[in-house]
């Protein structure tokens, strides 16, 4: 099973690639998009967002669905990033997974977007991107893990 960085841990993924030729959805199975928007019954079912499919389809059911993968070709493309925010401004309280080429210098700042677990294309650098979670302690800005900017943080 392919393993994965999940609220701080590297564990093994307890859900199934998408796979956009496959039919029909499968339990345990991550859904694409267009795979997710046919299924009548959604609830329970985890959903895949590629770079140009925004989030919105799926904000009417974001108390049902348990997983949004957030998937990155490239690691120059940063929708994703707005993707991760946009669904917990949204109030979406799942798991929201960045999976694909991230660098570990990216991870603290999808992690302040949102992102709870992380899916590398190259699990060789599991452990180095795990220990980037911990590069920072503090944050001058106000984002979605820390609402309040650092002056306002004050006493």
């Amino acid at each position: 099973m392919p393993k994965l960085i999940k609220h701080g841990e590297i564990l093994e993924d307890d859900w199934l690639p998408a796979e956009p030729d496959a039919g029909s959805a499968s339990a345990g199975r991550i859904l694409t998009l267009e795979q997710w928007s046919e299924v009548a019954d959604k609830r329970g079912l985890a959903v895949q967002l590629e770079p140009g499919q925004a989030p919105s389809p799926l904000f009417d059911f974001l108390a049902d669905i348990p997983l949004v993968a957030i998937h990155f070709p490239l690691f120059t493309d940063g929708r994703g990033f707005s993707y991760g925010r946009e669904l917990r401004e949204h109030g979406f309280t799942g798991e929201l997974r960045a999976c694909g080429h991230i660098l570990p210098d990216q991870m603290t700042y999808l992690r302040r977007c949102g992102f709870d677990a992380f899916q590398l294309a190259d699990e060789s650098r599991l452990e180095t991107a795990l220990a980037s979670l911990a590069d920072f302690d503090e944050y001058y800005q106000a984002s979605i893990d820390q609402p309040l900017p650092l002056f306002r943080r004050r006493r």
